[in-house]
């Protein structure tokens, strides 16, 4: 279980990369200085061989090798006629033997006949050093003939190997004899050894400071989405008010929380919006149910003359119609919002609906004392035309019975930028700034009384922005208290 958590897969992907570097880096350390202690091994050992293979005149005492480093590129001199080399070298080999017994790094020399016999042995020299064979021996190089007279070939070039706990260099002689040098690696193991040990030590250190900075970064990371969990957790259990507590709204986490949070408010407006709708739609229902269970229970409780019976019949019918009016504009506004309403859109002059919408409504402006003046300019736009009627029916009728008596509600379209824009206005009471917002909301009524003014349920404008909404259009509202209203469509022209 552990290991499905994100903090402990990147912690995991963090420590084994962190290993994978401190490793490379420490062997890497203690492989290049080793080879740089090699290096510096075989210098010493080349210096010596130089010096005890370098001519010396016949009676001279060799006084021991160079220190190191003094003489790092020692040149041979060219040896005297008549001198042994062979017998030169093996008292240099007894002497340099005798001079490095002082010496903390002991360094041994061995001298071989060409039969593999030891002819000489430094005092320091372990006793079962073996003889190089010829194949270990480099070619030499080519032979100096730029003096005077047959000169010998001259030894073969130094051949390295490491023996256990000791390094060793050996040259030939040119007539088969084998010169060798070495010393012991003992205390340049142990000084590898603590340097590993160092290595080991800060690398365990480094590792622990990364695993521990790796955590903290991990947790730091990964605390807003444990926030966004246990959020999203406590808006599951119905508490849709919580939000996510955004502390750096620029990281990709931020952003996200941000968006989350936005979604989280229009998901509490659309549980509150549904939770009025149905207690909205509940009570509207209730009304015209009680009147008919009232009508009927009247009628029945004892016989009646029968125009009682028939007063009765009618309120029922009435209750049984405003039922069905209501019904079939919830069943609607369900359609559209779930885009199964008819749309057909087809070219069609908003002028000429507006017209035919205006012929419509025009006895009700009578009855109700109101004049409608329309200022209508052709604008071909694609739309339904028999929606978009139903809209512009809808606003002229609340234009008009939210009027006062002898008021008026002035029509007019135009194409304004591309789109096609259709305004109703009327010199009605207006509508407080307060509810403006929420005129569109289903069920909202300006007057928070239950009432139901000339059997309206509310739900008219709705429908006008469900339907526009479907045409790519927007419908707003500007008023003014006490300067009446003015609603505005606005479609696109394609």
């Amino acid at each position: 279980m552990i290991f499905k958590s994100i903090r402990w897969r990147l912690q995991a992907w963090h420590g084994v990369l962190l290993v994978i570097v401190l490793m490379g880096f420490g062997l890497t350390a203690y492989q290049v200085s080793w080879d740089n202690q090699l290096l510096r091994i075989d210098q010493e050992l080349n210096q010596r061989l130089m010096w005890i293979l370098r001519p010396r005149p016949p009676g001279h005492r060799p006084e021991g090798p160079p220190e190191p480093g003094l003489d790092e590129h020692p040149r041979p001199e060219r040896r005297p006629e008549g001198m042994d080399l062979f017998g030169a070298t093996r008292e240099a080999v007894k002497q340099a033997g005798a001079a490095e017994l002082t010496q903390t790094n002991t360094y041994y020399y061995v001298l071989w006949g060409r039969d593999g016999t030891v002819e000489a042995r430094s005092a320091g020299a372990p006793a079962d050093v073996p003889v190089p064979a010829r194949t270990d021996m480099a070619p030499p190089p080519p032979p100096d003939n730029t003096g005077p007279g047959p000169r010998p070939p001259p030894p073969s070039r130094p051949v390295t190997r490491t023996r256990g706990n000791f390094r060793e260099m050996f040259r030939f002689l040119p007539r088969g004899e084998c010169v060798l040098a070495g010393r012991s690696l003992t205390p340049d193991l142990a000084g590898l050894r603590r340097l590993g040990v160092w290595l080991t030590m800060a690398g365990a250190g480094v590792l622990l400071l990364g695993l521990a900075g790796g955590w903290w970064l991990a947790s730091r990371a990964i605390r807003p989405i444990e926030e966004i969990s246990a959020t999203a957790v406590k808006i599951a259990d119905g508490a849709l008010s919580h939000r996510i507590n955004v502390a750096d709204t620029e990281s990709e986490l931020g952003r996200l929380a941000t968006v989350l949070n936005s979604t989280f408010a229009r998901l509490e407006a659309a549980f509150a919006q549904q939770s009025r709708f149905t207690a909205d739609a509940s009570h509207e229902l209730r009304t015209p149910v009680a009147v008919i269970l009232n009508q009927t229970q009247s009628a029945l409780t004892r016989e009646r003359p029968g125009a009682e019976y028939r007063e009765a019949l009618e309120a029922c019918q009435r209750a049984a119609q405003r039922m069905r009016a209501l019904t079939e504009s919830l069943l609607e506004l369900a359609r559209l919002d779930a885009g199964q309403a008819a749309m057909k859109r087809d070219p069609c002059d908003l002028a000429h609906v507006a017209q035919e919408s205006v012929q419509l409504v025009r006895p009700l402006a009578q009855e109700a004392g109101v004049q409608i003046k329309c200022q209508l300019a052709g604008t071909n736009c694609l739309a339904n035309a028999e929606q978009l009627g139903r809209v512009v029916v809808n606003l002229l009728n609340n234009a008009i019975q939210f009027n006062q008596r002898g008021g008026a509600v002035r029509i007019t379209t135009a194409a304004n930028n591309g789109t096609a824009v259709l305004e109703v206005s009327d010199t009605g009471p207006g509508i407080p700034a307060e509810d403006l917002p929420h005129v569109f909301e289903r069920f909202y009524r300006v007057d928070k009384s239950r009432a139901q003014p000339r059997g309206r349920a509310g739900l008219g404008l709705a429908i006008c922005k469900a339907i526009v909404e479907a045409h790519s259009g927007t419908i707003a509202a500007v008023s003014q208290p006490g300067s009446g209203s003015t609603f505005t469509v606005t479609l696109p022209l394609k």
